[in-house]
């Protein structure tokens, strides 16, 4: 019986070998005629190489032809031989890649070089939601592939709160908008995952939300699912949540004029509830993070917290305990990003220096090392609703716990939201001087060329 196995196993690879042979073999696969283009510039090298050498080796020389035009004979045989096998590597090289960028413009060296180079750039992990974190992302990924970015699960509302009640999954919106952040902006794809159903029994859901927990109903598991989402979409780098626990936010929120303190369960509730937010904490309370979150922000070189909202889009990721311990525990160097206007039902009033306390009053000193703020307010296209964020007040107790720098960030055509460009120079900029000890200077990002 194990003889048979072994004969019918032995069969079906020579089968397989076979097939495989008679395809390379196809008329017109673009293959053949650059082999042999190759072969024949081998043979055209190899040929001026042997003649080279009988001629050094030979006491008496073998050719007739004169010194001179036998250099020049040699010369042209190896240079046609180069160029013939240049020419064929070129074609070969661009006929074999061609199934796998289907998507990529430009010349093949050039698409090489741009790959090496973001695969050699920078280990960032990118921290928050909303918003706000696709702009980092959207702006960092030319620099480079090794992008985390660790999303907040608290969202209760819209078509991610929805999908969370009726079929129990980690709420996708923040994961999908990140995950399109990451890949290419004009893939037909990452338009398609973006898409909103406006009508019907799908009205108001996301495809890429139902993309997401669908996988994730078929895979058994939400890590499972993110993981072919990516692959889906080739996006450079990875999204991952903070946990993969059902937890919710919990405000306590003074209401204006009433000097009444009342209790707001659900993310969607509280920016509504039209109130000052004076403590944030997550139910239940011993959340756990996870694994592969705290792992990539114990090996980051970068960590980038924000932009977003405060209090419901940073403050959850913060807010799980192992993630706020493994900030304070990693070598990398960390630089929160404040919003450029303020928000209603969060930050209004606020400088540059309340977004910072409100951050330490939640999970303490030590979090991050640095802080990135706009310092430009323009009026072309703000509107009367955009309240920008003032700078911190001179002499303000934060300028002695942390490096503030300041530089415009704000985008043309929506001047209340972060440019991404910007935004991923003036992060990658820090990052530089502290990694060549020049943080110290404190020059205005806006004069450093990036």
């Amino acid at each position: 019986m194990l003889i048979f196995l072994r004969r019918v196993t032995l069969k079906n690879w020579l089968a397989r070998q076979r097939k495989s042979f008679t395809t390379w073999l196809v008329f017109g696969l673009g293959v053949k005629r650059w082999l042999l283009l190759i072969l024949v510039g081998i043979f055209a090298i190899a040929t001026a190489i042997a003649d080279i050498i009988t001629s050094t080796i030979s006491i008496q020389r073998i050719s007739s032809l004169p010194a001179g035009i036998e250099f020049f004979l040699v010369a042209g045989l190896i240079g046609l031989g180069t160029g013939m096998v240049g020419i064929g590597l070129s074609h070969l090289t661009k006929n074999f890649l061609a199934p796998y960028r289907t998507h990529q413009q430009g010349r093949v060296i050039d698409a090489v070089y741009a790959h090496t180079k973001r695969q050699k750039g920078l280990k960032i992990v990118a921290i928050g939601g909303g918003t706000g974190l696709p702009s980092v992302l959207r702006g960092l990924k030319p620099f480079t592939s090794n992008i985390t970015a660790i999303v907040t699960v608290a969202d209760d509302g819209g078509s991610s709160g929805r999908l969370r009640r009726e079929l129990g999954v980690l709420p996708p919106g923040d994961l999908r908008n990140n995950i399109a952040a990451l890949a290419d902006d004009e893939n037909l794809m990452t338009h398609l995952f973006q898409y909103r159903f406006a009508s019907g029994d799908l009205g108001g859901h996301a495809f890429g939300n139902l993309f997401i927990s669908a996988l994730a109903g078929v895979t058994g598991s939400i890590e499972t699912a993110l993981v072919e989402t990516a692959r889906v979409l080739n996006i450079q780098g990875r999204v991952l949540p903070a946990t993969l626990e059902d937890v919710n936010l919990v405000a306590d929120v003074r209401l204006p004029g009433e000097n009444q303190l009342i209790t707001v369960h659900g993310e969607s509730q509280i920016s509504e509830a039209g109130g000052y937010i004076e403590e944030m904490r997550l139910s239940p309370t011993n959340i756990v993070a996870y694994n592969e979150s705290v792992e990539a922000i114990l090996a980051a070189d970068l960590i980038v917290i924000g932009p977003g909202s405060l209090f419901t889009s940073i403050l959850p990721n913060l807010l799980v305990q192992d993630i706020a311990e493994a900030l304070r525990a990693t070598r990398a160097y960390t630089v929160y990003v404040c919003n450029v206007a303020t928000q209603p039902g969060e930050t209004e009033g606020f400088t540059v220096a309340e977004h910072v306390l409100a951050l330490e009053k939640h999970v303490g000193r030590g979090v991050f090392k640095a802080a990135l703020a706009n310092n430009v307010y323009p009026v072309l296209n703000a509107g009367d609703n955009t309240h920008y964020v003032p700078p911190a007040p001179e002499h303000h107790e934060i300028l002695q716990r942390y490096e503030i720098r300041y530089t415009d960030l704000t985008d043309t055509e929506r001047p209340w939201r972060h440019d991404p460009q910007k935004l991923a120079g003036a992060i990658i900029q820090l990052a530089t001087e502290e990694r060549s000890g020049l943080a110290v200077s404190r020059k205005p990002i806006s004069e450093i060329t990036v």
